[in-house]
């Protein structure tokens, strides 16, 4: 694609990032045009110049002059007319895809980059009908990928269902080699597209699943699969849609993924699941974790199936048409048929090798983003606790994670407190309740004691023998480590 370099140039020239447009249209503009509305952005976007220009063409999908689109594209309107990003009449220009600025913070490194997509579709209360091949740009779902997805140094990559590449961008800047697959047409050609925009080197493939990449293996998987739980009848919206019945789609990735890791390898998943009648959420999902992996998985979220349905109802634009009644009663009749009783938003995060260690929370609250550095140290968490064998630990010498703060509950003035939480500040910001033992123990954390010394120490001071606490508490020194409220410092005497 021959002009994907000048394009390049010339948003550039145009000072078309991200920072720079939130700036140029304001903070209320910003947050109207994140609900879908332009006007606000339409009224601060009046100059003529370059970057407003490129504001309301791309972004607000309102045509420019020919004379300003040559100001701020020179030299390539008619390129990019042959190409498919716009389109014109006898004096004026319009967008027929999105060119959208994102910006991102990796390896602490700040970087501008650009992505092509279709166009959003409902501005302004417009229809949201999309086509079958209908190619996202940026949205919750890829930024909720991206800040999930661990950004360590690997050899390879693959973005599973790569839709217009926003996951392969990313991991670019930490892999050696990036595979980005799709079976949409439409989609691969804009990877290639954006791959080539932001300099990139991606290895775009057309296939299925697995397919494309038969008896390859890498470090890291990170995917966005077409999860919605539906009879998988009807059309078909390729981004969402993957033509399997519930979410037998992320079970067969969660699967057979691990046969595509290397050893150590990670594969990440945002995905829905379906909550069975009768069944708990975490038994149904542990059933498809292998024992040769590691997992942690989390729900983040949970929807009744009325409102589940819903919502992608009006997300492919059939709320309030003539058949949305017809289409409600059947998807949420079978629902029922199947008996889901609820969905399940969330992460799945596997890692191949290892004892099996598979941990199952429910965590509907905030975390610090992005969240991958906390899978990552539960991660080596779990590796070090595999290799720590209990006298070992009680010879180390631990210190309380500098974020962790204590909080009492209790009636004013009362002697004991009634419940004692500890609470992370970062990363999940887990919270756990503690007794007064535990939560003394992990206030005299601060690496001069070694764990038996302390168990000895808090043995006197509260007349119990030190081997019995050892007893008791080791299993929850354990916890406290894998959790992340601990860190292991030197070895003690």
């Amino acid at each position: 694609m021959d002009f994907t370099g000048p394009l390049r140039d010339a948003l550039l020239a145009a000072d078309f990032t991200y920072d720079r447009v939130a700036k140029a249209i304001g903070q209320e503009a910003h947050r109207a045009l994140g609900r879908n509305e332009t006007l606000p952005a339409l009224r601060r976007t009046t100059s003529g110049g370059p970057l407003d220009s490129l504001v309301r063409l791309f972004l607000l999908q309102t045509p420019v002059s020919r004379e300003a689109a040559d100001r701020a594209l020179p030299g390539l309107v008619d390129q990019l007319c042959n190409a498919g990003l716009l389109e014109q009449s006898v004096s004026e220009v319009a967008a027929r895809m999105d060119c959208r600025p994102y910006a991102t913070s990796e390896a602490g490194e700040d970087r501008d980059l650009w992505v092509v997509s279709d166009l959003t579709p409902g501005l302004d209360g417009a229809p949201v009908a999309v086509g079958r091949d209908h190619v996202l740009g940026i949205s919750s779902a890829s930024t909720s990928l991206a800040q999930l997805t661990m950004r360590e140094p690997v050899g390879s990559a693959l973005d599973l269902g790569t839709g217009c590449g926003v996951q392969a961008l990313h991991l670019a800047t930490h892999a050696d080699r990036v595979v980005a697959t799709d079976v949409n047409t439409r989609a691969l050609w804009m990877t290639r597209l954006n791959a080539e925009l932001n300099g990139v080197d991606v290895d775009v493939r057309d296939g299925s699943f697995f397919e494309p990449v038969a008896g390859e293996r890498f470090d890291l998987i990170s995917t966005n699969p077409p999860f919605v739980i539906s009879p998988a009848t009807g059309e078909r919206l390729v981004y969402r849609d993957s033509g399997l019945p519930g979410d037998r789609v992320v079970e067969h990735i969660v699967r057979t993924g691990p046969d595509h890791l290397t050893d150590g390898g990670w594969l990440q998943v945002l995905a829905n699941w379906a909550i069975a009648d009768g069944t708990p959420w975490d038994e149904r999902i542990g059933s498809w974790l292998r024992e040769d992996c590691d997992a942690l998985v989390v729900q983040r979220e949970t929807l009744d199936p009325a409102a589940y349905v819903e919502l992608w109802l009006k997300d492919s634009g059939h709320h309030g048409g003539p058949d949305y009644a017809q289409r409600y009663d059947t998807w949420l009749s079978w629902l029922e048929e199947t008996g889901v009783e609820g969905i399940g938003f969330g992460w799945i995060n596997v890692r191949l090798g290892g004892g099996g260690r598979h941990e199952l929370i429910e965590w509907p609250y905030d975390v610090e983003q992005p969240i991958g550095p906390a899978i990552h140290a539960w991660g080596t968490a779990v590796t070090d606790l595999r290799a720590l064998t209990d006298d070992a630990l009680v010879a180390s010498t631990l210190r309380a994670r500098e974020d962790v703060q204590q909080e009492t509950v209790g009636r004013p003035g009362a002697e004991d407190p009634e419940a004692i939480v500890l609470r992370q500040q970062r990363g999940f910001r887990r919270a756990r309740t503690a007794d007064t033992i535990e939560a003394a123990f992990v206030g005299a954390c601060d690496g001069d004691l070694s764990v038996g010394q302390l168990f000895g120490a808090l043995g006197q001071l509260t007349d119990t023998d030190a081997d019995q606490l050892r007893t008791t508490y080791l299993p929850v020194v354990r916890e406290l480590l894998g959790e992340g409220f601990l860190e292991v410092g030197a070895a003690g005497s």
